[in-house]
């Protein structure tokens, strides 16, 4: 195998080939730097966290390959994965999981001593996450933890704490994340029933759409509470009513759970994200010009 042929293996073992990983990671992240510096974050730090977002993901990534080596290549979506083929070995992908997340940590090392303590945490659940599948019926909601922790990091390097308002927002995340990715399970339902993974589309069963909707309306009324609580403007609640809107378009995608109409609903939610963020941004930006 070649250095160039090889690279590339390690490119798809860390989804850089697939970014919508990573700016499901990286929006809520957003949301929460802006709301904690008041629309205005600091840029080093901005910088630091839209870097390790694409650091952790990856290394998420590469554990979640190594923790399901003997289970991808017996499910359609998963099966050419470079561990399931033995393009890459599992030595190999530990080594590429720590040097990541050594690299993401190295990042962080300027920040305060709240955000560092929190980095481990969110090291632990992005590491343990893969695993909880053998046993959690619902380890959509373990990564939505994960997935929200972004949050509270991020609360905690601009302002040196983490109020209650960031454990709110990290909650609202974390009910978005189980409904886009139990959009994501339903693609994979029959694979996963066959092999034994726990997921929420199969512990929701017939209920799986319902309660990918609920999750959504309950996400974006919490979304709503937060502007209240933040006293946000009618920019932001427009970005909600957007979000709203494409939200109601992935139940045409997602409802009668053909499997291509799932996944285009699970990629969906990147502009579900980029929408809040701009109402965020663009909120607090006509506030800071009038």
């Amino acid at each position: 195998m070649t250095l160039t042929q090889r690279l590339g293996h390690y490119e798809k073992l860390m989804r850089l080939d697939k970014p919508i990983g990573i700016l499901l990671l990286l929006w809520p992240t957003l949301w929460g730097l802006w709301l904690a510096a008041g629309g205005i974050p600091n840029t080093d730090i901005l910088v630091i966290f839209v870097l390790g977002t694409v650091l952790m993901r990856s290394a998420g990534c590469v554990v979640n390959d190594y923790a399901d080596r003997n289970f991808d290549a017996h499910v359609e979506r998963t099966k050419n994965r470079p561990l399931a083929t033995g393009k890459l070995s599992s030595k190999e992908a530990l080594l590429l999981a720590a040097g990541l997340s050594l690299c993401a940590f190295l990042l962080i090392l300027p920040l305060n001593r709240l955000t560092l303590e929190l980095s481990v945490l969110a090291l632990f659940l992005a590491a343990s996450y893969p695993f909880t599948k053998r046993f959690f019926a619902m380890p959509q909601a373990y990564l939505g933890i994960a997935f929200s922790f972004g949050i509270p990091m991020a609360f905690a390097a601009q302002t040196g704490e983490v109020p209650c308002m960031a454990w709110l927002l990290m909650a609202a995340n974390l009910l978005w994340v189980i409904a886009y990715d139990t959009e994501y399970a339903m693609v994979d339902k029959i694979d996963d029933l066959k092999i034994g993974i726990k997921t929420s589309a199969i512990t929701f069963g017939r209920f799986d759409v319902a309660g990918v909707m609920l999750c959504h309306i309950i996400f974006l009324g919490m979304m709503t509470a937060i502007g209240v609580i933040h006293q946000l403007g009618v920019i932001y609640y427009a970005g909600l009513a957007a979000a709203l809107g494409l939200i109601l378009y992935q139940y045409r995608l997602i409802h009668d759970r053909d499997r291509a109409h799932c996944f285009k609903a699970f990629l969906h939610n990147n502009w579900v994200g980029a929408t809040i963020f701009a109402g965020i941004a663009f909120d607090y930006l006509l506030t800071a010009t009038l």
